[in-house]
């Protein structure tokens, strides 16, 4: 999820119709009314999890809160997860901490197309790779001294549009510092797990 702050337009306001697949109009508009009554800002999102045998379970997308107001999406979103038969599992869905790294790069696309289209900027292609270093001897309770998550991720992003270079670098670096999944990964966020078992 990304928070887009308002950003200079590079063209006139006559250019501010839909760009990138994004409804400019509406994104700004979206900006003036969070600005007005910052309450609505505030979300929760929430997922269902269910095993479904060895290391598959089963996610799925429920209602959220936001602007005021409980929302359902407009589909079913449900996402499986699993390991690989190298760790005991049947490969049946992308690892968990796969889906970290996509939450990554489709959190930091999804800002760097709302920025481009919010400064006027039409964008031809943006592609990305994340890559994840882990060590398994944190996770599988085998050492201490190794971290149980990432021990770093790289992400390369792939930017074509009609600004020059240094400006799609600088979009991409805006969306970087405003990615909601890029602040929770390198700053942390309180967890609390609760267990209801019987």
């Amino acid at each position: 999820m990304q928070t887009i702050e308002k950003e200079p337009v590079v063209k006139e306001k006559k250019d501010r119709g839909p760009r990138n697949g994004i409804d400019t109009p509406t994104l700004f508009a979206t900006l003036d009314a969070v600005k007005a009554q910052p309450q609505i800002a505030e979300f929760q999102f929430r997922v269902s999890n269910r095993w479904v045998k060895g290391t598959h379970s089963r996610s799925r997308m429920e209602a959220f809160r936001g602007a005021g107001g409980e929302h359902a999406h407009t589909g079913a979103h449900e996402f499986e997860a699993d390991h690989p038969a190298v760790l005991v599992g049947k490969d049946e869905a992308p690892t968990p901490v796969e889906f970290l790294l996509h939450g990554l790069a489709s959190c930091i696309t999804a800002g760097i197309v709302s920025i481009a289209a919010a400064r006027g900027v039409t964008l031809t292609e943006v592609t990305s790779r994340i890559e994840g270093d882990i060590n398994l001897l944190g996770t599988l309770g085998l050492s201490k001294e190794v971290r149980k998550g990432y021990q770093g991720i790289r992400a390369t992003f792939e930017v074509k549009g009609d600004a020059p270079a240094a400006t799609l670098r600088e979009i991409v670096e805006r969306s970087r510092s405003l990615s909601a999944v890029f602040d929770v990964l390198t700053k942390g966020v309180p967890v609390d797990v609760k267990v209801n078992a019987g």
